[in-house]
């Protein structure tokens, strides 16, 4: 079947399967929320508490301190207590628990929970949600194409605009709530919308800058040479977008190459990033890929700046191409960021990052016009990473974590502790675990949430 001939919704390979799946998992939470009363309440009863010093302690922080063995096999996580002294946004010091060398400073109890990094929601569209307004499900018939919904869209967008700055706030919210600040969102900017979705989210952003970092994604969501955008994308790029992002360029643009070169040269003039949203299942999406890592090889000033969001078209390949095809990829340092689909694709996540790429995820469309779904949980789609691509085990399930995280563990391969560290940013999240396998198995709860030693969710005691 032709990509073409299929919405968005199945070009993301079963993605409303998730909340059915995370039900059967056993995550709660943030399923399903948009209307006010009972599904926001979930997510804000745990008030925040406010820390005002910009240098103090943590004490009772759960890290873990290397892995159990039984013989050569790993069969468990060690852990301590500690106290982290945090100053200026970074972890000054790790400290015996409750040692206090300057007794004037504050000190909070982070009450034995786990202490993980930050999480990174890498792919999200902050710019046009349903979350946090009335519950609302657009129904999608059989047969009904990517263009169909592009011209829903276009119908929807003036009425969400008024509404864009404070649903961006609640859904930057239920993610902090997950754990996550840091995050790359796509950001509409096509005719319908002009550069007013931008405008919004930058004015959003910048109000949430002490709690929540976000790289923008200029987003020609109605195609870059389909709807006439690319004016409107130099413009984006002037305005302080940090990616240019293109869509489908054979299935909705119609012209692969002229798509694709479009996107780069605006990239080049700009000194910016690259991040499409690549959808195409068919011969047409595996092309797309190879003369994406072909323009790479042939053009340095996009080395380590190209990223390819879902890349479904790797589902395709077989063993032996994919790894040709990642080790070209690891040479050009471009990234994929994969929502971790978990229907009929089976993504080659595990493979591309044995070849050395940057496998990142994010949790794309939350309760939307897309999709009615979406938990806004890194921790969830580790999970699902960890079901999906890796054999049980202690060891596997804490590597699971990295692709939540930006690939920052609290323990390396050997056991060896890497994370904490001195002069590390103070972002980082606690869990109710024993350890990241079992927080990543049990899609653990969060209990506070941390950006550069600020509180920015949750609650500590005194």
């Amino acid at each position: 079947m032709n990509n073409a001939e299929k919405s968005r919704r199945e070009f993301l390979s079963g993605g409303g399967k998730v909340a059915a799946a995370c039900a059967l998992f056993g995550a709660t939470g943030s399923m399903a929320y948009a209307a006010k009363p009972a599904s926001i309440a979930c997510e804000t009863d745990n008030r925040m508490s406010a820390i005002k010093e910009s240098h103090y302690y943590l004490d009772n922080v759960l890290l873990e301190a290397g892995f159990a063995r039984d013989g050569q096999t790993i069969v468990g996580t060690q852990t301590e207590l500690k106290t982290l002294e945090i100053k200026d946004g970074k972890i000054a010091a790790l400290l015996a628990n409750k040692q206090h060398p300057d007794a004037t400073l504050a000190h909070y109890d982070a009450s034995g929970k786990l202490l993980l990094p930050a999480m990174r929601d890498m792919h999200i569209h902050l710019d046009k949600t349903f979350y946090g307004g009335p519950w609302r499900v657009h129904n999608r018939p059989a047969g009904t194409t990517i263009l169909d919904m592009i011209a829903l869209e276009q119908k929807l967008l003036p009425e969400l605009q008024p509404v864009t700055q404070e649903r961006a706030e609640k859904l930057i919210d239920l993610i902090q709530s997950k754990g996550s600040t840091i995050a790359r969102s796509h950001c509409n900017v096509e005719p319908v919308s002009g550069l007013k979705n931008l405008e919004n989210l930058q004015a959003v952003l910048e109000r949430r800058k002490s709690g929540f970092s976000c790289e923008i994604v200029a987003f020609p969501q109605h195609g870059l040479l389909h709807s006439n955008s690319v004016a409107l994308m130099r413009d984006a790029m002037q305005a302080g977008a940090h990616y240019v992002g293109g869509l489908d360029p054979t299935n909705v643009d119609g012209a692969m190459e002229k798509s694709l070169d479009t996107m780069f040269q605006i990239a080049i003039d700009y000194k910016k990033g690259v991040d499409i949203h690549l959808h195409e299942t068919s011969p047409a999406g595996i092309a797309a890929v190879n003369y994406m890592v072909e323009t790479v090889e042939k053009t340095p000033e996009l080395k380590g700046k190209v990223t390819i969001s879902h890349a479904f078209a790797l589902a395709m390949m077989n063993e032996q191409e994919v790894d040709a095809i990642a080790t070209r990829m690891a040479a050009q340092q471009i990234t994929i960021a994969s929502t971790v689909p978990i229907g009929t694709l089976h993504m080659p996540l595990k493979q591309l990052q044995d070849k050395g790429v940057f496998v990142m995820t994010g949790t794309d469309s939350v309760i939307d016009h897309w999709s009615p779904y979406g938990l806004g949980d890194m921790l969830e789609k580790a999970n699902l990473y960890a079901q999906l691509y890796m054999r049980v085990s202690e060891l596997n399930l804490s590597r699971s974590l990295a692709i939540a995280t930006g690939n920052v563990l609290p323990l390396n391969d050997k056991g060896e502790r890497v994370w904490p560290k001195a002069q590390d940013d103070a972002s980082f999240v606690l869990v109710d675990a024993s350890c990241s396998a079992e927080a990543v198995a049990r899609i653990s709860p969060r209990t506070a949430t941390f950006h550069k030693g600020n509180l920015v969710w949750g609650a500590l005691s005194a």
